[in-house]
């Protein structure tokens, strides 16, 4: 865990030392466009957030859980163990405190040097920062658990896919009892408990009137009939856990899907605000001037992850609504003092007024960061848990390329012929930013609606533990019930 740890503190400083700022440098030094500027940074944190995928896919299928040093391989070092399992929330809610307060580190620290020292070391200190994080983990590697490869677990999804496919004219079977089980050939993707039969997911349409039913893939036909020891074909027989692995996945997709715009929303902080920020008083004494920047806080808590994702969902519309109504009293203040038609002329309204949306949208992102990474850890198939928990990070950049598009869209239509526009390039105080905001709280509320329809329809997934006799079934099974 220390490793683990102070490898996250010395990556989060210098990627967030390096990101936070990003848009005053675009903007100051290349002279970009705001909107363009805003684009480049979401496009660039999108491009950036699809890497853990691939690390957690190599690090599932070939290379084993601790050889892969991406955000998904972290949680995935930690050993599949009944008794860790209730603990696993406390791993979830210090990896994220331990991140938020090396994010306070870059967003004060950093930031100043930035901007009052220079970008030589603004940019020079989180490259090597980063150089640490490699050296902390290659320190800390003899102590991580090991967990073998297990395959390609897309591999192993196409395959129950096929096989359902094929047998798509077979009527499924009424008794569970008499699908296609093999513990030997599960065992390297079993080790902490096998997945059992659930009446989920009974028929899913691939195309106008052809459904197939997953658990067709498990039905055992004459041509599936194998000598004892031998392999099946499993691109045309699959056992029942394989055939839950894949219900697993897929009963995960709308949470994973509600997450986007929350990170959409979020995206804006390192952008527009900033901008709102640099164009307010940011002296905290007469002498001393806090960075643009540095309006940031943290959360830790411990509560169901379902119910603490809906918690993040709710704070963060408020923290948008919240963001539309300082925008209007920052307006006001430049109309009142006649500064509306000056762009880079500092308003005399005080930047602690933007505390409240900060302060929500860091609440918020906490609460569903931590539900996110929980949710994906527990509820994934065993074997597939280092590219499922990746999915955390394509919500991430899906949302930020969710928040080009919307930027750009707004930047487009929004567009009058006096050149009067909801996102301006060049002087904010002409632009309707508290619409845009708006807008982003009506869309959070309609995902608000929809994450709820999702949590109480979600059922957890059903798993039989190996008792300590390594027997292949106990009287009892877990089985998920609604939330």
């Amino acid at each position: 865990m220390p490793f683990i740890f102070s490898n996250e503190i010395c990556e989060k400083l210098a990627v967030v030392g390096f990101n936070t700022n990003m848009i005053s440098y675009l903007t100051t030094q290349l002279h970009m466009p705001l909107t363009k500027a805003a684009n480049t940074l979401t496009n660039f944190g999108g491009t950036a957030s699809l890497t853990p995928l691939l690390g957690a896919f190599i690090a599932d299928a070939y290379a084993g859980h601790h050889h892969v040093k991406l955000h998904s391989g972290q949680t995935s070092s930690m050993k599949t163990d009944p008794k860790q399992s209730t603990k696993t929330w406390k791993y979830f809610n210090w990896y994220y405190f331990v991140m938020g307060a090396s994010m306070l580190l870059a967003v004060t620290m950093l930031v100043y040097i930035q901007d009052n020292i220079g970008w030589e070391w603004g940019l020079g200190i989180p490259t090597i920062a980063m150089f640490l994080s490699i050296i902390t983990f290659f320190v800390g590697y003899p102590l991580y658990r090991h967990m073998d490869p297990a395959g390609s677990p897309f591999t192993r999804l196409l395959q129950v896919c096929v096989s359902a496919f094929r047998k798509r004219k077979l009527a499924m079977v009424s008794d569970p009892n008499l699908l296609y089980r093999n513990e030997e050939l599960d065992a390297s993707i079993s080790v902490g408990g096998k997945l059992v039969h659930t009446q989920q997911m009974t028929k899913i349409s691939l195309q106008f009137s052809l459904q197939v039913i997953p658990g067709q893939a498990a039905i055992v036909t004459e041509e599936d009939i194998v000598k004892s020891g031998q392999a099946p074909n499993l691109w045309r027989l699959n056992t029942v856990h394989r055939v839950e692995e894949l219900k697993s996945v897929i009963r995960m997709g709308p949470i994973w899907a509600a997450g986007i715009l929350l990170i959409r929303a979020c995206a804006q902080q390192n952008t527009f605000s900033l901008q709102q920020t640099k164009t307010m008083d940011r002296h905290f004494t007469k002498s001393f001037e806090i960075p643009a920047v540095s309006i940031y806080t943290g959360l830790e808590r411990g509560i169901t992850f379902l119910h603490r994702m809906g918690i993040g969902f709710v704070i963060s519309v408020l923290a948008t609504l919240v963001a539309g109504f300082i925008e209007v009293k920052r307006k006001e203040a430049a109309l009142a003092h006649g500064l509306q038609d000056k762009a880079n002329a500092i308003i005399p309204i005080s930047v602690f007024w933007l505390v409240p949306q900060y302060t929500l949208h860091e609440i918020a992102e906490a609460f569903m960061s931590i539900g996110h990474l929980e949710f994906f850890y527990d509820q994934s198939p065993e074997s597939m848990r280092s590219t499922v928990t990746a999915l955390f990070w394509t919500a991430i950049s899906i949302g930020n390329y969710v928040s080009t598009m919307l930027v750009s869209l707004v930047h487009k239509f929004s567009a009058g012929a006096d050149g009067s526009n909801w996102l301006p390039d060049n002087n904010l105080n002409k632009g309707k930013l508290e619409y845009f905001y708006w807008l982003i709280t009506v869309l959070q509320v309609v995902n608000l609606v929809y994450y709820i329809c999702c949590a109480k329809l979600y059922t957890y997934k059903p798993i039989q533990i190996h008792n300590k006799d390594n027997e292949s079934e106990e009287d009892g099974a877990e089985l998920g019930s609604k939330v």
